[in-house]
């Protein structure tokens, strides 16, 4: 008989702030996600709090007294890990760590751990250590405040160096060690992607957890992992794939995220070149969550930051299965309709399908609805490209027939 398996999830809270810059309902919104963050990386939230400022307190993040109100909470409830959803400098870390006894991880820590847990490859591993190098390097005086001072007492006066400074160049030396290994590797995905040839490239963007590698199973026929949590796939996946007559490469990337910290986009570099290499981009959209606007343009700005955004692009908004929309009573005159009560054909004739654009493509990846369509329209695309790479190839083309045996003549 089968054990069941037994996961022992860490109490956690979790905190954030409403600003001038971020409403009570955008801040709900983030808590969410951070929640489910948090889930993922293996923790269970008991509690949320939240507090109005004008700004972050620069030495605790929160005022004093909801610091000592989570403080109590903490004790009376035997809560392992605190959770805020900005990241924390190093000294604000570092002060409330003296005030409550317990882990105190910001947003990117929280996302640095989850890559961790989901690197597989060497090269993943790589990348996410070289980006909790960089994350930690600061936060060493915070972490290990016995190493502060310089020790006093016979044979320690004169020139030295303290133990936290050998740890700060131990840290530094691991980073240029890492950055070392990841341009070597580098160097080697570049030869890798020079070895495809004048292939059409086609890249799957998107928000974490929309569908993406479910989609490369169905397309590709392939076996990427996919999961029900956040960054289920990190590492790049290509598989050459054939749609009627016409062969093209399809990646899988790392999926993004809303304040996606700076440290992974600068250590993921590489795997982002499939992004930047791409001929044509499949941005998915999971249309079933209420946030995905949000994440459309989370996902259009992390394309500016890494220049791939002029790229010819097909959204394709995916879980129109899992779509629900809010319903109006015809009595209730008091509701204003918002877009949460958009139908998917009121949404359909909106911004999503300008005319003459035709970019936008409804879908379910796990249900394959609207699949031949799908095909049919990233066939089409990919051959407008095509037929600019091999503008004589017939076999390809046959409605340029009648001009192919001109020229053979």
């Amino acid at each position: 008989m089968l054990e069941k398996e037994v996961i022992n999830f860490e109490k956690s809270v979790i905190v954030g702030i409403v600003t001038q810059n971020q409403s009570e309902e955008k801040l709900n919104e983030y808590l969410d996600e951070l929640e489910f963050l948090t889930f993922t990386a293996g923790g269970q939230v008991v509690k949320r709090f939240s507090q109005k400022m004008d700004k972050p307190n620069p030495k605790t993040f929160l005022g004093t007294g909801k610091i000592d109100e989570i403080n109590y909470y903490v004790k009376e409830n035997g809560i392992s890990t605190i959770i805020f959803d900005d990241e924390l400098t190093p000294s604000q870390q570092k002060n409330i760590s003296k005030i409550i006894d317990c882990k105190i991880l910001d947003r990117t820590n929280l996302i640095l751990d989850i890559f961790a847990q989901r690197a597989e490859t060497s090269y993943a591993r790589t990348q996410v250590e070289l980006a909790q190098c960089q994350y930690l390097l600061p936060r060493l005086s915070g972490l290990w405040t016995h190493l502060e001072r310089q020790k006093g007492g016979i044979g320690m006066r004169g020139p030295g160096e303290t133990e936290i400074e050998t740890d700060r160049r131990i840290v530094r030396d691991r980073i240029s060690l890492l950055k070392d290994k990841i341009k070597t590797i580098d160097k080697q995905m570049g030869v890798q992607r020079s070895n495809r040839g004048a292939m059409v490239r086609v890249a799957l963007v998107g928000y974490t957890n929309v569908g993406k590698s479910t989609l490369m199973n169905t397309i590709g026929k392939s076996d990427v992992f996919v999961e029900n949590k956040l960054f289920a796939t990190l590492d790049t996946t290509v598989r050459k794939v054939v749609i009627k007559n016409l062969p093209f490469l399809l990646s899988d990337t790392v999926g993004f995220i809303r304040k996606l910290p700076t440290q992974l986009v600068e250590s993921f570099k590489s795997t982002l070149d499939e992004v930047r290499e791409a001929d044509l981009l499949l941005h998915v959209v999971d249309i079933s969550h209420p946030d995905f606007e949000d994440h459309i343009a989370s996902v259009n700005q992390i394309l500016v930051d890494i220049k791939a955004s002029d790229k010819p692009t097909l959204m394709v908004f995916n879980k129109i299965d899992a779509y629900r929309h809010l319903t109006i009573d015809e009595d209730d005159l008091m509701t204003e309709k918002t877009t949460k009560h958009y139908t998917l054909d009121e949404w359909k004739s909106t911004w999503m399908n300008r005319v003459g654009e035709q970019n936008a493509l409804f879908i379910s990846a796990a249900q394959k609805q609207n699949f031949e369509e799908f095909r049919e329209r990233v066939y089409e695309a990919v051959r407008q490209i095509h037929i600019t790479r091999f503008p004589y190839n017939k076999f390809l083309y046959p409605d340029y027939k009648d001009a192919f045996d001109k020229e053979d003549e």
